[in-house]
């Protein structure tokens, strides 16, 4: 592991998990650091402080890759989005995490900031966290123990505590996420509003996904991002169309349930009272394409 130690503290580049455990266990005040497209940005602007130990985790292999894990698609938490969005698996059996991952800021970008980044951003707007969220996704936790490594996984509906805030405990560290493969009949959607697509942080973000059989649908995920300190499911919607057919009284129904169900916050990107306006319509326009799917 290579260690420098410097006026302003202490930077750790561990090559294993093991050493990366250690490190977090032993360290009383440790930032990690993976692809820094947030962490820097934040730290210049002073809204973040970088702790005394800044432990670098990009050269651990065993969080890396992208691959299929029996009924579920593995991803370690520094594939990058530009890796996810190019992914053979990925685009096969989640399109709608590509389908975000497109509208993930610039290129740039891209091919820097890491899965796992973006969730223990825990941005309320967080481009990748909507549609994880209706594919159900677990985020996987690993510490150091005393007979080794300790793990755990917590479904990513339960992760998230406030902005920036999520129940990771200090001495873990985010190794991936893990997605299970959809059944057939699967529909996913991902929508995106912002003053530009995919360079600007979103104003809403929404997620829809269910199974779709004999005209009915069933299985529903709705999401829903920067309408709530966390990126949120929309249970109310969700039970406006479990196991009914996307007629216009059904869709019309969920749609008010999006509006009503929704707490937004004035500030710079949109109002409250425009941001549940947008809410309503834009679940309402992508269920009237999914039931036309």
């Amino acid at each position: 592991m290579t260690v420098i130690e410097s006026a302003v503290g202490r930077y750790l580049a561990p090559a294993t998990l093991h050493e990366a455990l250690e490190a977090l266990r032993d360290s009383e005040e440790a930032t990690i650091l993976a692809g820094g497209t947030d962490l820097m940005v934040q730290a210049q602007i002073g809204r973040r402080r970088i702790g005394a130990t800044l432990l670098n985790i990009r050269r651990i292999d065993e969080l890396k890759g992208i691959a299929r894990d029996g009924d579920a698609i593995r991803i370690g938490t520094l594939a990058t989005i530009t890796q996810i969005m190019n992914d053979p698996l990925v685009r096969k059996h989640l399109p709608v995490l590509v389908e975000a991952c497109d509208h993930f800021a610039s290129d740039q970008i891209r091919n820097a900031a890491t899965i796992g980044g973006n969730v223990s951003n825990a941005s309320p707007a967080g481009d990748t966290l909507v549609p994880l969220l209706v594919l159900d996704a677990q985020v996987e936790l690993a510490s150091a123990g005393g007979a080794g490594v300790v793990r755990r996984s917590v479904p990513i509906a339960d992760y998230f505590t406030g902005p920036g805030r999520t129940r990771r405990a200090a001495n873990e560290l985010l190794t991936g996420v893990r997605i299970p493969v959809p059944p057939d009949g699967h529909y996913a959607r991902f929508f995106k509003f912002g003053t530009r697509p995919a360079l600007d942080i979103s104003a809403i973000s929404i997620g829809i996904a269910g199974v779709r059989s004999g005209g009915a649908v069933s299985n529903v995920r709705v999401a829903f991002g920067a309408v709530a300190p966390t990126p949120v499911r929309a249970r109310q919607t969700e039970a406006a169309l479990e196991g009914r057919r996307l007629d216009e009284a059904t869709i019309a129904r969920a749609a008010e349930a999006a509006r009503d169900e929704v707490d937004p916050i004035d500030d710079v990107r949109a109002s409250a009272w425009y941001r549940k306006e947008l809410i309503h319509n834009m679940t309402r326009r992508m269920l009237d394409h999914a039931a036309q799917a």
